[in-house]
């Protein structure tokens, strides 16, 4: 078992809150929409919108909460929503414009260990400027190795994959300022795969990323953090709230 009877209560116990809050401060969209509602029903309309507004709550603030709760017990430090400070310097900034212009062109294959050694190598030339901060979904922290993880929704477009390869550079350049002793990793995370059993299509994440370094879908963020089978006992535990949550959401959209 990957995950604990507490850390599944933990996970049950946020899902809750955050549907049940949710439920209490929800009014459906005041758009009239006649012929949505002679066909299929104001009900169903105003669930189809609740079902919106849960599938982007999971996105901005679910998935990062939970992350932190399964990857707690297994790591020495474990962080949602983690801030830190760190230098930016001019070099640092040359050359993550360098590594990005190269793989945009095409002229070079993404390859993490390469990278990270030349933003290692720059972030202490060249004037530091003043301290900068940044804020990451996920922080996770064990033997000597700093992991941050940026979670993003299931289909970035190639702008949303661009700025986020930018900002993994910028936060390893950051902490290196201050820590060269340190080892960084830095992910950009899809936390389920849309078209499973399909492969997941990564067509916008080649070039741009070292795929077996820098890419976690599904199950590999998730086994990740907890450990072989978590992703699986996860999904459980979310089908386990849902079904104890299934009367009051009933309940609430009987009203329309």
């Amino acid at each position: 078992m990957s995950i604990s009877i507490k850390q599944k209560q933990e996970i049950s116990f946020l899902l809750k809150e955050k549907i049940r809050d949710k439920l209490k401060n929800y009014s459906p969209e005041t758009q009239a929409m006649p012929f949505h509602f002679r066909l299929l029903g104001k009900d169903r309309m105003a669930l189809y919108s609740f079902i919106h507004s849960v599938n982007t709550m999971l996105g901005q603030s679910i998935f990062e909460k939970v992350a932190e709760i399964i990857a707690a017990p297994n790591f020495d430090k474990a962080a949602s929503q983690y801030n830190f400070k760190g230098h930016l310097s001019n070099k640092a900034v040359l050359e993550i414009d360098k590594i990005m212009l190269n793989l945009r062109s095409a002229k070079i294959q993404a390859d993490e260990p390469a990278e990270n050694q030349r933003i290692k190598i720059a972030a202490n030339q060249g004037k530091l400027g003043n301290s900068r901060k940044a804020r990451i979904d996920l922080f996770v922290f064990k033997k000597n190795t700093e992991y941050y993880f940026e979670i993003k929704t299931v289909k970035p477009n190639i702008d949303v994959f661009t700025k986020t390869k930018e900002k993994l550079l910028q936060w390893k350049a950051m902490r290196y300022s201050t820590n060269q002793d340190i080892a960084v990793k830095a992910y950009i995370c899809i936390p389920y795969n849309p078209e499973a059993p399909n492969p997941y299509s990564r067509w916008t994440l080649q070039g741009l990323y070292d795929l077996k370094n820098e890419v976690l879908v599904a199950e590999e963020f998730w086994d990740f953090l907890g450990g072989k089978g978590t992703f699986e006992e996860l999904l459980d535990i979310f089908e386990q709230t849902g079904i104890e949550l299934r009367e009051e959401i009933d309940k609430k959209f009987a009203e329309f």
